[in-house]
């Protein structure tokens, strides 16, 4: 019966990575286009990013997951993304790269922010354009500024995987829930905290060393 279930949540924890990997290739870039423009200096720019930035922050991620799904049917009498498995996953996808990205825009802002006017006016000075003022100068120093805040976020992003069952993904946990109904025995719940702690400790060793490597900006 262990091998049975530890297969089973193998198969449900490959749901699992797939979704965390596809929303951080996604999030993490679209993040700090969103953080330029919640930046820009456009009022009809920045305004209304800030204003889907603060809705997507102050709502649950549960509640975007059930409007994406179901709202375009609802509201639309369309429904864009089917009923199959691939549908519901594409969704959830959808969702989470929409929540991260504007979690992921607050943390490059604050991040390119904090960096001193003084940088960018030497940069100024010494010829540079703002493009390489950015990419020489200012880059490597937000990013050793923001990997704890973005390791915090990667770290939800591996737990808040399992709120994609609310549309019947299927990750680790639905697999795991799935016992109690076929078997009458519940330990497979609790074993896939298992997962949960070893991708989150390999998260934090990676993160670690990451930061180390960094160091060279104290």
């Amino acid at each position: 019966m262990f091998l049975t279930v530890t297969l089973s949540l193998l198969e449900g924890f490959l749901g699992t990575i797939k979704l965390f990997i596809l929303t951080l290739l996604f999030s993490l870039p679209l993040g700090l286009f969103i953080s330029f423009g919640s930046m820009s200096k456009a009022p009809v720019i920045k305004y209304p990013i800030r204003f889907v930035i603060w809705v997507i922050r102050g709502t649950p991620l549960m509640l975007q997951l059930l409007i994406i799904y179901y709202g375009p049917g609802i509201f639309l009498g369309l429904n864009v993304w089917g009923s199959s498995t691939e549908g519901r996953f594409v969704a959830a996808l959808v969702a989470f790269v929409i929540n991260y990205a504007c979690y992921f825009s607050e943390i490059y802002r604050g991040g390119i922010q904090s960096i001193p006017v003084g940088q960018y006016e030497a940069g100024q000075v010494l010829g540079l354009t703002k493009k390489q003022i950015f990419y020489k100068i200012i880059l490597l120093q937000v990013i050793k500024r923001i990997v704890p805040p973005i390791s915090n976020e990667v770290i939800t992003l591996v737990k808040d995987t399992s709120l994609a069952r609310v549309i019947a993904v299927y990750e680790i946990i639905w697999n795991g829930q799935a016992f109690i109904k076929s078997s009458g025995i519940i330990w497979p719940l609790f074993y896939t905290g298992a997962f949960y702690l070893i991708f989150s400790g390999l998260l934090t060793l990676l993160f670690g060393y990451i930061e180390k490597k960094l160091g060279y900006f104290r």
